[in-house]
Formats: C-alpha cells, structure tokens, sequence
C-alpha cells in the first residue's frame, strides 16, 4: 500500500472535502497538485492552531445568527398578526391570491426587518380570513404567524 501525506485544504475541493478539512492524500498530488496551486498547506502544530481557531470563529457566528433568527422569532410571535388587505368580489372572494410577496411586505412593514420572499410558505389564500403562514428564518429555526386577509 501506498504511503499517504496528510494536508490541510485551504479551499473547497469537489472530490476531496471543504476548506479547512485534514485530509490523506497521495504524496505526488499532494506534491505536484494542491501544495504549488495553493489549494493545501502541509500539516504543522501551527496551521492546526489556525484551523482550529478558523472553525471556532465559524461556530461562534452561526451561532450568533441562530440566536438573531430565534429573537426575530420571539419579535414575530409578539406581534402576533399581520393584516393583509387584498380587493375581493362578492362573498369575500379576493381578485386574484395572497402570494409571499404580499407576506414579506407586511412583514417588513410592522418590524422594519427584511425577509426573504423564498422563505415564506403561504397556504392556497381566495378568500379574506385568518391564515397560518410559515417563514424560515434560519435552518433550524421556523416562525409560524398568523395571517388576517381584509378586503379594502
């Protein structure tokens, strides 16, 4: 069996891992491949450390935007419901349907906060009324709003 070297990526690489990964590899491509273009540092105590310290401060941001993501949605709860108002026909029927756009302004217009129209989830809206809406603020965190439909 072949002898392998160890080597830190210092860039995504398709078939090998992501950026700050300790990965084996053959010495020739490591040799000839990654360590001339730049794509891996060798293996030291140092750029363990730094590695190390690298995935840390990425911890501590993704947590950090875990933590915004569960106040907005501590904000929103607190808000409780968002008005829509929509033209309707007789018996309530609206002209056209309540869209994600229509959410993501009411939204923005009652926290001054932007969201992103791709992370809201409305349900099939024809009629004024109240409606559960979800909005993904973050991965792991969802935020379900209630959502009155008027006529104006």
């Amino acid at each position: 069996m072949a002898k392998r070297v160890q080597v830190v990526l210092s860039e995504d690489i398709l078939s090998l891992g992501k950026d700050g990964d300790l990965v084996e590899v053959a010495p020739g491509y490591a040799r000839n491949f990654l360590l001339p273009h730049g794509k891996a540092l060798p293996v030291t105590p140092a750029v363990l450390k730094q590695v190390e310290h690298r995935r840390a401060k990425e911890a501590e941001r993704l947590a950090a935007l875990k933590a915004d993501a569960v106040a907005f949605r501590t904000a929103l709860d607190t808000i409780g419901r968002f008005t829509v108002k929509k033209q309707t026909g007789g018996d309530d029927v609206l002209f056209g349907t309540v869209t994600n756009v229509d959410v993501a302004e009411a939204i923005e217009s009652a926290t001054k906060k932007l969201v992103d129209k791709r992370d809201i989830t409305v349900p099939e809206v024809h009629r004024t009324g109240n409606y559960k809406v979800q909005v993904k603020l973050h991965p792991e965190v969802v935020a379900e709003i209630n959502l009155e439909v008027v006529s104006h």
